[in-house]
């Protein structure tokens, strides 16, 4: 259950990567690469999956995230209709944590960014106090050349660095070994429960579309995601769930049923556990 090893390229001219995504939807593979990623989502939508986490994401964005850390986006289905009017769009830099040197992080005066590089390997929300300073330093960075790209990269970290209320989305022991051959199998099962988690998915019908038993399929899913499989799939339908209740234009009852939970019940329960509130108080406190 591996993710897709990444390559990113920079231009020979430089030292690392910055560039400006305009996709009819965003990336929809779960993969990794060795650069840190700092990333603005200018538009788009959808659900995100950040190690062992799974959260909606949204216009206005912005994430820093750590090298080796498995992640996957996937745009909401409006994306996927062929929309020539409604693109995914992102402002993207890559960077490894040694590019300016192996000695630059051991400096005192840098302290501060390498442990919020480490924190990143969790994945990084940026909080919105900051946000609109991130996101013009990565539009400046897009044009820029020489030492300014570098001047560019350091102050957005500085900035990152002295916040103290950084949230994390994986949790802190969360950890994939990598090996190859995995990688289809993880995407399959990522695909199959976005398209389908709406509807009933047994045990049976997922283990036979990874090829294994349902027996070894807990073992492997359990193993690589920190969770079992029927945990993943609520939290599939809680996220579903909340951005209905966002939109306002369904009763709970309706969200429910839409979003694959078979009883009101088992939706107001689960959804409690999951996210602190009943539908009721989350949809207000947003609304309000």
């Amino acid at each position: 259950m591996n993710p897709q090893l990444i390559k990113v390229i920079p231009n020979p001219n430089h030292s690392f990567s910055v560039r400006r995504d305009v996709v009819p939807y965003f990336y929809n593979r779960w993969h990794f690469h060795p650069e840190i990623e700092l990333v603005h989502i200018e538009e788009g939508y959808g659900i995100q999956f950040m190690g062992d986490s799974i959260s909606r994401f949204g216009k206005g964005d912005v994430l820093l995230i750590g090298s080796g850390l498995p992640h996957y986006w996937r745009c909401d289905d409006v994306f996927f209709e062929s929309n020539p009017t409604l693109n995914a769009i992102a402002n993207v830099a890559h960077f490894k944590d040694n590019f300016w040197g192996t000695e630059f992080l051991e400096l005192p005066e840098n302290k501060k960014i390498k442990d919020l590089l480490l924190r990143a390997k969790r994945g990084i929300l940026v909080p919105e106090h900051i946000r609109e300073s991130i996101i013009g330093i990565l539009k400046e960075m897009l044009p820029a050349e020489g030492a300014e790209r570098l001047y560019l990269l350091l102050k957005a970290l500085h900035i990152l660095a002295q916040q103290k209320d950084l949230h994390c989305f994986s949790s802190a022991g969360y950890h994939l070994e990598v090996s190859a051959g995995e990688t289809e199998r993880i995407n399959e099962i990522y695909k199959f429960s976005l398209s389908n988690f709406r509807e009933k998915i047994t045990l049976a019908q997922i283990a036979a579309l990874a090829n294994m038993s349902p027996t070894a399929f807990c073992r492997f899913f359990k193993a690589h995601t920190k969770k079992n499989y029927n945990s993943f799939l609520h939290e599939l339908r809680i996220g579903h769930a909340s951005k209905l209740l966002i939109e306002n234009k369904r009763t709970i009852t309706q969200v429910c049923h839409e979003s694959g939970f078979n009883n009101v019940t088992n939706f107001y329960k689960t959804f409690k556990k999951l996210t602190g509130k009943t539908p009721q108080e989350y949809q207000r406190s947003y609304l309000g």
